[in-house]
């Protein structure tokens, strides 16, 4: 296997355009032709992490959390990051991170989370603005079937639940062919008039260059006119967080009590229960306070992420119940996420997840 043929896999499944602007995912450590004998797949990078790669035969590891966040200057090994880096170049260990482009994924972080709480009915709970785009082109009727086609299958058309959404409108287009074309109709000098239509369908942006490139290879014409625009509505499969519903209605103690057994947590710090009813909930793994007033917003009965500070608690007033669940313990099935994409993909593939606890908060 190699290692290109992985991070390809991954960018396309997880599309680092949809990362946060201060983060630093896709390949960091490695070269794309680099044959992977196994990867090791884990939250964050630590000694005993790129023991346990070696020990597994691995050198490839996946992890949640960029191994190099901000940036580094040199490589001197006085800092931990710096060590790191320098084992796992002198191991031959590439790396690989899935950060905030898995927690904005519609089927990330979030959502497996919902997953394990019994949490259905999922939406995002944050959608991202600015990334999505309207795609028109006009082709000759004969052939706008055949356009449409290439054009959905590359990924266009999907708005909410519903997918191959396009629409189409008749008239006249007009173009003179001049001297060196190779026109698919109408003859070079003259002016020609051809019934077009108008297909026009909308489409996540990270994916223009694939639509682009099936449009020209679909469309008979030598010179392919389309247009692209952005828009100002938010992709509800894209963005930060998730809010779904409980099957019913439970007891706001009797829940939390469930979140620390699935979770297996320490302890949850959390403000006043007011032995309320919870049905309706806002999740978001890892750091999540930013999200707070969203929560509120969308009506959720509770609200649960980590690392909330203590001025943040008064922010629900309580209007809902804000539960802090840790940072580690809300991401910990990332590990297996990322081994399901990667073994649906790779089904012989040597795929390991760590055994390795990385958390750094300990409970007393």
């Amino acid at each position: 296997m190699i290692l290109s043929e992985i991070t390809s896999y991954l960018n396309s499944q997880f599309p680092l355009s949809l990362q946060e602007s201060y983060d630093n995912c896709g390949l960091l450590i490695g070269e794309k032709n680099t044959e992977i004998t196994g990867a090791l797949i884990c939250l964050d990078i630590t000694e005993h992490v790129l023991n346990e790669a070696v020990k597994n035969n691995c050198n490839l590891i996946v992890s949640h959390h960029p191994l190099i966040f901000s940036g580094i200057k040199s490589l001197t090994g006085n800092t931990d990051t710096e060590r790191l880096v320098i084992r796992a170049i002198r191991d031959n260990i590439a790396v690989y991170a899935l950060h905030t482009n898995l927690d904005n994924h519609y089927e990330g972080v979030n959502s497996f989370l919902c997953s394990k709480l019994g949490i259905i009915n999922t939406e995002i709970l944050k959608p991202l603005p600015d990334t999505l785009r309207k795609i028109v082109t006009f082709c000759p009727v004969s052939h706008a079937d055949q356009v449409r086609d290439a054009i959905l299958d590359a990924g266009a058309g999907q708005i909410g639940n519903y997918d191959s959404c396009s629409f189409s409108s008749a008239g006249e287009g007009s173009f003179r062919a001049l001297s060196g074309a190779n026109p698919f109709v109408g003859e070079p000098g003259k002016i020609h008039t051809e019934h077009e239509l108008r297909i026009e369908t909308i489409f996540p942006s990270f994916l223009e260059n694939e639509i682009v490139a099936a449009l020209k290879q679909a469309h008979p014409y030598e010179e392919v006119a389309y247009d692209i625009y952005p828009l100002l509505n938010k992709n509800q499969h894209t963005g930060a967080g998730m809010i779904g519903t409980l099957p019913q209605a439970i007891d706001s103690e009797e829940f939390l009590n469930h979140v620390k057994e699935i979770l297996q947590i320490g302890c949850i710090r959390h403000t006043n229960l007011k032995n309320k009813k919870i049905q309706k909930i806002a999740v978001c793994g890892g750091s999540g306070s930013f999200l707070i007033k969203d929560a509120i917003n969308c009506g959720a009965d509770i609200y649960m992420t980590g690392d909330i500070k203590y001025h943040d608690f008064f922010i629900p007033e309580n209007k809902m119940i804000l539960a802090d669940i840790g940072h580690y313990e809300s991401e910990q099935f990332t590990k297996e996420l990322i081994y399901t994409f990667l073994k649906k993909k790779f089904t012989t593939f040597a795929l390991f997840i760590s055994g390795t606890n990385t958390n750094p908060v300990n409970y007393l």
